[in-house]
Formats: C-alpha cells, sequence, structure tokens
C-alpha cells in the first residue's frame, strides 16, 4: 500500500586531466607525480583521461602555467571532454579564478583533492567534523583573498565611522 519505489542513482564519474609543473631545483620526477595524482583522483572516484606538463622555472604568476599551455589544456578538456582538472600543486584562489575562466572547467589542487577525499571517507562524526574544520582552515584564506579588496582594514582601531580602509591617508 504505501510502497515506496528506490530510484536508482546513475553516479557519474568526473574525467578528469591532471596537470604537474616541473620546477627547477624539485628532485620528484613527473611519473611519480602522475602515479600518486592518479592514485588520488581515483580513490576520489574520477576517471584520468589526460596530462599535461610544464618545466618552468617558477608557477606563471596569473595561471600558474604558461599562456600557450592554457590554451593546450583548454582544448585537450575540449576533445576529451573532461569535467575537471586537477593541479599537483597548491595554488593561489587568483590562480584557480583565472584558469576556471579560460578553460571553462572546475579546477582544483592537490590539497582540496585530499580534502574532498577524506570528506568522503569520514564515517564517524568525529571524523566528519575534524575533516570540516580542515576544509574550512584550507578555504578560509583563499576566500578572505577574494575579497580583501572590500575590507576596511582598521590598524587595530575600533571600526567606525571616521576610519579608513586601505590605501587611505
Amino acid at each position: 500500500m504505501g510502497h515506496e519505489q528506490r530510484e536508482d542513482l546513475n553516479v557519474v564519474a568526473e574525467r578528469a586531466i591532471l596537470v604537474a609543473l616541473s620546477l627547477r631545483g624539485e628532485f620528484i620526477s613527473l611519473d611519480e607525480r602522475f602515479g600518486e595524482l592518479s592514485a588520488l583522483t581515483e580513490s576520489a572516484g574520477g576517471i584520468v583521461v589526460g596530462h599535461v606538463t610544464q618545466r618552468r622555472r617558477l608557477p606563471h604568476g596569473r595561471t600558474f602555467i604558461g599562456k600557450g599551455k592554457v590554451t593546450q589544456l583548454k582544448e585537450l578538456a575540449d576533445s576529451v571532454d573532461a569535467s575537471i582538472i586537477i593541479f599537483d600543486h597548491d595554488m593561489t584562489p587568483a590562480q584557480i579564478r583565472n584558469l576556471e575562466e579560460a578553460t571553462e572547467r572546475k579546477i582544483i589542487d592537490r590539497s582540496e583533492l585530499i580534502l574532498d577525499i577524506f570528506s568522503s571517507r569520514a564515517s564517524s562524526t568525529e571524523a566528519k567534523l575534524q575533516v570540516e574544520i580542515a576544509q574550512l582552515e584550507y578555504t578560509y584564506p583563499r576566500l578572505r583573498a577574494m575579497w580583501d579588496h572590500l575590507g576596511q582594514v582598521t590598524g587595530g582601531a575600533p571600526i567606525g565611522i571616521g576610519t579608513r580602509g586601505p590605501g587611505e591617508q
């Protein structure tokens, strides 16, 4: 009489492209980087459909990888129908935003991937809370950096009428 039929959920694994930057002075090989990042991606339920590498002295300030690699990454993502791009390094919020705009894909870095894995595997209430705290600690500086231009730093003075924001004399 009140029998409810459960719908089958079609969970589609995200198709991921992995990106690693080989910086001068690093001692880990790209094969080792991609091996570990591939295992992490698969642990999170993703399917690796491509790899992109670049050798640089320093990460590019705006996009972490060079402009030519960004174009190559977008073309590869389009051709293999990737829904997410995972970088093997920590990146700034601005770099992630710039890459998301350029590639029209979700961009995450290694730390976010690891936190996602922990989040999906946490079973006890305490473990879930610990993961949530770690995620908030990871996210807070990024959110703060994204909105700093709107803040009014008072330099220790009480906030109120007559206080000045950053850059004001």
